[in-house]
C-alpha cells in the first residue's frame, strides 16, 4: 500500500533522486570537538549519551528517508524525535519510496549535505548494500539477539510484522479464506503487491508469503513466483503500486501488504479490511542503518539511540509492529501493554527468512520475477 514496507510479528524470534529543504552545510569532524562522528561505533565515542546530543545539536539537522507517517507510526516516531531534540531539523524525503530507491538517493547525493543520514531497510535490499553502511553498536546492544543483528553494526533489525491481504469489502464481498482465492473470477485485475519485489521489502514478502502457502519455504521462493505467475495468467493481478490514495479511490481494491500497513488504511477506508491467512505466516525484519556518509553522522548516531529506546519502541508496538527488543523490555517491566494488547499474540507457525535465505531469494527475484510477470 505505500512502496517501502499484521497485526503481529515476532521480535523474539532470533532472525530517486530526492530534493530536501536546505539544512546546515555540512559539518567536519571538527564539529564534534575530537570525535570524527563518521567513525563512532558506539556511545562512549562521544563520552557519553550528552556528548552525543551535543555534537548533533551542533550539526542541526538530521536526513531521513522512506518513512511514511502512517507506517509502523513513523509520523510519531519523527514527532517525538524532534520533541526532544529540538535543534535538530529533521527532513524526511521521498516518504513513500522503496528500500532500493534509499539506497539510490544515498548514491545519487554523495557528498551532499541532503544525502540520506540514516535508511530503514527491506532485508534484500540490505544485505546487498552493507558497503554503504558504517558500523554502530547502540547502547542497548545487549537487548537486541545476536540473529538480529549484523555482529559489528552495520546493520540491526528494527521492527517486524506479517504479510496479509487487504480488500475493499464494498467490492469483494466475500472475504479470501486461503491464497488460492485470489486465483477466482471475482478478483479480475483487483489483486496488487506493494511494488517491485526485486525492490521494496513488503513486495517481497507478498511471493515469501505466497511460497510458504503454496509448498514452499523461505528457503524456496519458486512456488511464490509460481503463484503470481498463475495470478497474472488468470488477469487478476494488477501492476499498480498502490497507496492510500489508490486504495480510498478504489483502484486498488485487494492488497498484499503488512498488516499494520493495512490496520492504518482501515481507519481512513472503512470497508477496508484485513485477513491473515490461516496455515503458515510470513514476517520479516526491517533494519536500520547508517550512511557511511552521513551529511549528519552524530545526528544519525543519535537517531539510532532513539530507535532502539523504550520508546520509540513501543510507538512500533502500538501500531502492530512487534520492536525487535520486545524480549528484553518485557523482562525489564518497559512493554506498554496497552501498545502490546493492539499488537495481539505471536501466530503459532511464524517464518521468517535467515540471511542466506533472503539472499538466495533476492537472486532467485531479480533472475525470473521479471519473465514471470511478462508471461
Amino acid at each position: 500500500m505505500f512502496n517501502k514496507r499484521t497485526i503481529v510479528g515476532i521480535a523474539a524470534v532470533a532472525a530517486i533522486t530526492i530534493s530536501l529543504s536546505a539544512c546546515s552545510s555540512t559539518p567536519t569532524p571538527a564539529a564534534s570537538g575530537a570525535t570524527n562522528a563518521k567513525t563512532a561505533t558506539s556511545v562512549s565515542a562521544f563520552g557519553d549519551i550528552a556528548g552525543l546530543v551535543k555534537a548533533a545539536n551542533k550539526e542541526g539537522a538530521l536526513n531521513v528517508i522512506a518513512l511514511p507517517d502512517n507506517w509502523a507510526n513513523y509520523g510519531k516516531i519523527i514527532a517525538a524525535f524532534k520533541k526532544k531534540y529540538p535543534k535538530i531539523t529533521v527532513n524526511s524525503a521521498n516518504p513513500d519510496g522503496s528500500s532500493a530507491e534509499e539506497i539510490k538517493a544515498a548514491d545519487d547525493l554523495a557528498g551532499q549535505d541532503t544525502a540520506p543520514d540514516v535508511f530503514d531497510l527491506g532485508p534484500a535490499v540490505t544485505l546487498a548494500s552493507t558497503a554503504k553502511f558504517a558500523p554502530y553498536k547502540v547502547a542497548t546492544w545487549a537487548d537486541v539477539p545476536a540473529a538480529n543483528k549484523e555482529k559489528t553494526g552495520l546493520w540491526v533489525n528494527d521492527y517486524t510484522g506479517l504479510m496479509s491481504v487487504g480488500y475493499d469489502s464494498s467490492v469483494i464481498k466475500t472475504a479470501p479464506k486461503k491464497l488460492s482465492d485470489l486465483l477466482g473470477s471475482s478478483y479480475g485485475s483487483k489483486v496488487a503487491i506493494n511494488g517491485d519485489p526485486t525492490q521494496a521489502g513488503a513486495a517481497f514478502a507478498a511471493v515469501g508469503l505466497a511460497a510458504i502457502q503454496s509448498g514452499g519455504s523461505a528457503a524456496d521462493f519458486q512456488p511464490g513466483v509460481d503463484f503470481f505467475t498463475k495470478l497474472s495468467k488468470a488477469g487478476n493481478f494488477l501492476p499498480l503500486d498502490p497507496t492510500p490514495a489508490t486504495i480510498a479511490s478504489g483502484e486498488t481494491p485487494v492488497v498484499f501488504d503488512w498488516s499494520y500497513n493495512n490496520l492504518a488504511q482501515a481507519a481512513t477506508t472503512p470497508n477496508w479490511k484485513t485477513v491473515v491467512f490461516p496455515g503458515s505466516a510470513y514476517g520479516s525484519y526491517y533494519n536500520q542503518a547508517i550512511n557511511k556518509d552521513a551529511p549528519h553522522p552524530a545526528a544519525a548516531r543519535l537517531w539510532q539511540e532513539f530507535v532502539y529506546s523504550p520508546t520509540v519502541q513501543n510507538l512500533y508496538l502500538a501500531a502492530g509492529a512487534f520492536p525487535v527488543q520486545i524480549a528484553a523490555m518485557d523482562k525489564a517491566g518497559t512493554t506498554d501493554k496497552k501498545a502490546q494488547a493492539v499488537a495481539g499474540k505471536m501466530p503459532s507457525k511464524f517464518v521468517s527468512p535467515t540471511e542466506t535465505e533472503t539472499t538466495t531469494a533476492g537472486a532467485l527475484l531479480t533472475a525470473k520475477w521479471a519473465a514471470a510477470m511478462s508471461q
